[in-house]
């Protein structure tokens, strides 16, 4: 096995690329890509053909310290806080309520067992991620993850994507259900042809992004200029965490036309996250994994507390304030799947379209599972609105796989 540095980065490339690919067929679209790329970067370090956590490497160190916090910044550049007003006080309320749905549902799991023993002396950490993530998106997950160290739990790591695919999967089923459910019957007053929401905002879920060097050199100079100024920062106030300045600054940026008008941050950043979930993959021991097959239960059972408390509440609160159905539902997909996934749902009506476009475009989306093709001159992207947290949104992940959310 060879630690040189620019064979490593070949192979997680290369594993980046198979898995976007592999995202693209029947089979392996449900997954998602990023899911892939860990188990497929876990496969090829257990094998020995690349260094896993028991051989330190100086490539694996520097994408940890640098490349995940600029992956971070670079989406959270996609954020802007003036839609949250256009996306109206029904849908922001049910957004908050089944926020705070998602906190007290992660209080009550992470009491409810005995998670020291389960997870791990990093249970807290875990909890941070999946409230983050059932907030708003993979950013969040990814954010708490790095501040944490818990991008080197490789094993842990791995289990929870996995478990929270199939939670946010199942959700998704659960609330195109929903409103019919709980109505009696299908309302005809709101359902609207997808051309309709198409006509809302033609262009509003563009694809696509035109990359050029003069933007490409800003947008890299931005990034390390700030994770410098967060390096700097930090000296004067430790206990304020790096990760927190990074998106701050980026938040504080991206309300800047000037700014925002940049193309490439997206591409850039999901292309980066996939270099950090591919050395996370490295950490994943498989052996380890397959013989402890009770952790990847366990935090089925403490994922589906959460979403089961945060439905309750959202419900109940929805049914007391005599909320559509719609809006409720939309506003839980936002939580749990992310703003890829609610769109797709909200698609059934035309305000449920407007209202999630807010959304993820001020949260951001569910990006841990979000196919994304290797940036070219024109490059398609996920779900173009935008993770974060949504974050998270740490968030993909999406359209039905979405959601470490």
């Amino acid at each position: 096995m060879t630690t040189h540095p620019l064979f490593i980065l070949t192979v997680l490339c290369i594993n980046v690329v198979v898995c976007e690919w592999l995202a693209t067929k029947p089979y392996f679209r449900h997954l998602g890509t990023a899911l892939m790329v860990i188990l497929l970067t876990a496969i090829t370090a257990n094998l020995g053909l690349i260094p896993s956590s028991t051989t330190p490497t100086v490539i694996y160190d520097g994408i940890f310290a640098y490349v995940a916090p600029i992956s971070i910044f670079f989406l959270m550049l996609s954020v802007n806080l003036k839609s949250v007003r256009r996306a109206g006080p029904a849908m922001i309320g049910m957004f908050l309520v089944g926020t705070l749905g998602t906190m007290v549902g992660v209080g009550i799991a992470m009491r409810s067992f005995d998670v020291a023993t389960l997870l791990g002396e990093k249970f807290y950490a875990l909890a941070g991620m999946l409230t983050g993530t059932y907030i708003g998106g993979s950013l969040n997950f990814n954010a708490v993850a790095i501040h944490y160290g818990m991008a080197r739990e490789g094993t842990l790591y791995a289990a929870t994507t996995a478990a929270d695919n199939i939670v946010t999967a199942l959700w998704m089923i659960a609330t195109l259900a929903l409103p019919t459910v709980l109505r009696g019957k299908k309302s005809t007053a709101t359902l609207q042809p997808k051309a309709d929401a198409a006509a809302i905002a033609p262009g509003g879920f563009e694809d696509m992004e035109t990359i050029n060097p003069m933007d490409v050199g800003l947008l890299t100079a931005l990034a390390f200029g700030t994770v410098f100024l967060a390096d700097w920062f930090a000296t004067y106030f430790p206990l304020i965490p790096n990760i927190l300045t990074i998106t701050t600054l980026a938040l504080v940026l991206a309300q800047f036309p000037v700014v925002s008008r940049l193309r490439g941050s997206r591409v850039l950043g999901m292309f980066l996250i996939y270099l950090f979930l591919a050395v996370i993959g490295a950490y994943c021991d498989i052996p380890a994994l397959m013989q402890d097959g009770t952790l990847a239960v366990w935090l089925l059972v403490i994922i589906c507390v959460i979403v089961l408390v945060h439905a309750v509440i959202l419900i109940g609160l929805g049914k007391l304030l005599k909320q559509d159905w719609d809006v409720v539902a939309v506003a839980s997909q936002a939580n749990i799947g992310g703003s890829s996934s609610a769109l797709a749902l909200a698609r059934r009506t035309i305000a449920g379209v407007r209202s999630v476009r807010c959304i993820s475009n001020s949260w951001g989306k569910k990006g841990r599972s979000s196919p994304v093709p290797a940036p070219t001159k024109r490059t398609r992207i996920p779900g173009s609105q935008s993770t974060w947290l949504s974050a998270t949104r740490l968030g993909l992940r999406n359209a039905g796989a979405t959601s470490a959310s």
